[in-house]
């Protein structure tokens, strides 16, 4: 039952139940609400024996004129711009105004930023980390990706490293607007792969990811991605390989914690913000060459491309 609020009608129908002797179960029935509403309105409004509909409908409407939305002045936002210039944290900002009596969360900083430069603004250059997006309210969520099977629903056998052929995949990111790189690695060997492509969208995420897995393709049967919306495709990868896509949950990068190591080492050879239009598809195997058979501790000290 979704939840509704009382009427004033609703209020005095309660009052008029309970003159009557009936009881909380048959009262929730009868306004069809749930019976632990009709407790919170005695409790709120005083013993039920003592209930009087006007007073509790007066303090309603008074609570909810009261718990509107708290918008925060324009002065005080100006402040919070000055102190983002000056290379502020929205955590320092918050912390300072808050004990000033100015209360603002550092959360509603970081997504004015966010709108500010989406608006064109500059704020974002003052903060540590700039170039990172920022995390949606609820209001702003992205649209779920369509019939994404969760992690959650992924085979045991996966997660225990038993076999060849469950695969893990992300992007690394150039230099805003220079393209990015697929990586993609096999969970139980640690066998990598690389394929730089022209943006993160959809249409070349998904080709790039079928063309370096189809030569494998005996020995795909999983293939676990973030929430990114690149992986949107994921039934056309799916039914290309005939393998199963499975969703790591969202801010969870340790579900896919042995691609994002390997992520690591490439940037050995791509430095974070490079301008991928000066990286050759040649240097991206040569990276890759140097990370499959350079030895690794969790496979006894073995290569992984000798592994595979």
């Amino acid at each position: 039952m979704n939840y509704q609020q009382l009427t004033e009608g609703k209020r005095y129908q309660i009052s008029a139940l309970l003159e009557r002797g009936i009881s909380v179960f048959e009262i929730a029935k009868t306004v069809k609400c749930h019976r632990s509403t009709i407790y919170r309105e005695f409790k709120r409004c005083g013993k039920k024996e003592h209930y009087l509909p006007a007073r509790a409908h007066q303090l309603s409407v008074a609570k909810r004129r009261y718990a509107r939305k708290f918008r925060i002045p324009q002065s005080r936002i100006d402040f919070i711009e000055i102190l983002l210039t000056i290379d502020w944290s929205p955590e320092q900002i918050s912390n300072v105004l808050t004990r000033a009596g100015a209360k603002v969360s550092h959360e509603w900083i970081y997504r004015y930023v966010a709108r500010n430069k989406r608006q064109g603004g500059k704020l974002y250059r003052h903060l540590r980390q700039g170039h990172k997006r920022y995390r949606r309210g609820k209001k702003e969520k992205a649209p779920a990706i369509k019939n994404a099977i969760s992690i959650e629903e992924r085979p045991e056998i996966v997660e225990n490293r038993e076999r060849i052929g469950d695969w893990e995949i992300d992007t690394v990111l150039g230099k805003h607007g220079t393209g990015s790189i697929v990586t993609i690695l096999e969970r139980k060997t640690r066998f990598y792969l690389t394929r730089k492509v022209h943006s993160k969208s959809v249409k070349d995420v998904t080709k790039a990811t079928i063309d370096m897995l189809m030569p494998y393709k005996d020995f795909v049967h999983t293939i676990t991605v973030d929430n990114g919306r690149e992986f949107a495709g994921h039934e056309e990868i799916g039914n290309a390989l005939e393998a199963d896509v499975y969703f790591a949950h969202p801010y969870s990068s340790w579900e896919r914690g042995a691609n994002e190591n390997a992520n690591g080492l490439l940037r050995q050879y791509v430095k974070k913000g490079t301008d991928l239009r000066t990286v050759s598809d040649d240097d991206i195997e040569r990276a890759q060459q140097r990370i499959n058979y350079r030895p690794r501790k969790c496979l006894g000290f073995k290569q992984p491309a000798v592994i595979f």
